[in-house]
């Protein structure tokens, strides 16, 4: 994000709250843009440029999920763009995608200025992420990605032991779950988080860029868990590989990291923090 560029005013389109920006950078790409927030980047003619580093990060769970180009099935709570939703895809053709958000007229925008390509099995529906998880069958999802937010804050609802609970449910055998979570300074909600998911589905490991988990900048830092064993050799080697280098907590060090927070449930659960106001 940072400093890119985007293109004159005349190439901003979208509605009072959203934007797409045209990027200045890049041939046929778009910034979506929620109340002043960096949501999404969207390459039209290649899926699987990832923009930003948090996005790569996740795609690094939907490329080791299950052997390479074999289809999975996925479910997105947050739309968004579909930015990982086209790259799951392009690189495994025949996935069963699902995706929902709150935002009709945002993904409404999406459909009409960023088609994605109607060979791919991807569904968008609208609805509320926790009642439509709730709502799906047991072990039907290979992969479940987590990015929901409201502007700049993921809804304590979406934080809670009571919804990872269901997001486990849903996961099949062997299946990840993926969580962007935004945070800086201490990363007190951050290690609430650890230790929440940790109750539903006990090996996770987290990702972030070295400034972030320093708490010298807020950022994105990505969750992954799973019922049994985690591929964290693969997920490290991609991290570290990264144009933009990440640090990934596992084991001992996730241990150390989450220094015996409590989980979090519904009875206690907040919004995640907001940005400062000039990050953006």
């Amino acid at each position: 994000m940072g400093g890119r560029r985007t293109k004159d005013d005349d190439e901003v389109i979208g509605a009072p709250g959203t934007e797409l920006l045209a990027d200045a950078d890049r041939a046929d790409s778009w910034f979506l843009v929620v109340e002043g927030t960096p949501q999404s980047h969207v390459d039209l003619a290649d899926p699987t440029h990832l923009d930003f580093s948090y996005v790569r990060r996740m795609a690094h769970a939907a490329d080791l999920v299950a052997p390479e180009g074999e289809p999975i099935d996925v479910l997105h709570l947050g739309a968004g763009a579909l930015t990982l939703a086209r790259y799951v895809a392009h690189t495994r053709p025949g996935s069963r995608q699902r995706a929902v958000d709150v935002d009709a007229p945002l993904v409404e925008l999406v459909r009409r200025r960023l088609p994605w390509d109607r060979r791919a099995q991807l569904r968008v529906g609208i609805g509320d992420a926790r009642e439509w998880i709730a709502a799906r069958h047991d072990a039907s999802a290979d992969l479940i990605v987590s990015d929901v937010f409201a502007g700049a804050r993921t809804p304590a609802r979406l934080t809670s032991v009571e919804f990872y609970a269901e997001a486990a449910r849903v996961l099949r055998p062997g299946g990840l779950l993926v969580v962007n979570v935004g945070d800086g300074g201490a990363l007190t909600h951050t290690r609430g988080q650890v230790a929440t998911v940790r109750e539903v589905l006990p090996h996770v490991v987290l990702s972030a860029a070295p400034g972030v988990l320093r708490g010298r900048r807020f950022g994105n830092l990505v969750l992954t868990a799973a019922a049994g064993p985690l591929p964290v050799d693969g997920l490290s080697r991609r991290a570290h590989r990264d144009t933009e280098m990440a640090r990934l907590l596992a084991d001992e060090e996730l241990d150390r990291f989450v220094s015996g927070r409590a989980p979090v449930r519904d009875t206690d659960a907040v919004d995640s923090p907001a940005p400062p106001d000039d990050l953006f």
